[in-house]
């Protein structure tokens, strides 16, 4: 492989230098457009002391809930955390420590510190417990909370196709969080459904630059669907 082929071949690769203590990095949104392989990687690997970074942290028995049977999460990041029965449990036990974050403000972290921005000021969670301890400051007639930005020492992400180089696209809503994520990361992992060959994908349709990314492994997936709602038969 040359310098510039980000390809692994196994996600024990994938995810080499995963240490406890580490912060890490997931994309998704529920169960839609989640790293489910690399989550199972670190599950087997048995890495303890995870700070997590999500939108929510899966179900119970699958996604990042999975983490959470093995204690090996410490703290949680993340904007909701309502399908999952021992996420509650942990919590209401003390034995996690959950920091609740606006979605938005989620998203905007990332984003910010994927960037290289510390911190931006937001009007969201003024005057709620969200900004307690926060500096406040006004800007023309409303004010504002000073949030500070969100890194990670791994990103993993979820991705439709992928080349060589790291590039990738994602599909649909499985776009989600990923973005944000794959900047945010010191290392960034992405699991993609296809890696196609280089010139293959079109320059202008890729979400995700491969300057952003340090590794790529092709994988299958589960793709469970969190909440099944069909209609009922005429």
């Amino acid at each position: 492989m040359s310098g510039l082929d980000k390809r692994v071949q196994s996600y024990a690769q994938a995810l080499d230098g995963l240490a406890d203590g580490m912060t890490v990095i997931a994309g998704g949104f529920g169960l839609c457009g989640i790293p489910e392989n690399l989550i199972a990687e670190i599950h087997r690997r048995g890495t303890r002391g995870l700070t997590v970074v999500s939108n929510n942290c899966g179900v119970d028995g699958f996604g990042l809930g999975v983490l959470l049977e093995q204690r090996q999460i410490r703290k949680v990041i993340a904007s909701y955390v309502g399908e999952n029965a021992l996420f509650e449990k942990q919590l209401l036990a003390g034995e996690i420590e959950v920091e609740l974050t606006p979605q938005g403000t989620l998203a905007e972290k990332l984003r910010a510190g994927g960037a290289g921005i510390p911190a931006f000021f937001t009007a969201t969670g003024y005057g709620t417990p969200v900004a307690e301890g926060k500096e406040v400051r006004q800007f023309g007639d409303r004010n504002y909370i000073l949030e500070p930005s969100i890194t990670g020492d791994f990103a993993i992400v979820k991705g439709w196709k992928a080349d060589h180089f790291g590039n990738v696209i994602y599909r649909h809503t499985a776009r989600n969080f990923n973005p944000l994520a794959a900047t945010a990361g010191r290392i960034t992992v992405v699991e993609v459904e296809e890696i196609v060959e280089p010139g293959e994908l079109d320059p202008a349709q890729v979400h995700t630059p491969g300057i952003y990314v340090d590794r790529v492994i092709q994988g299958s997936f589960e793709k469970r669907i969190e909440q099944r709602t069909v209609r009922r038969a005429a």
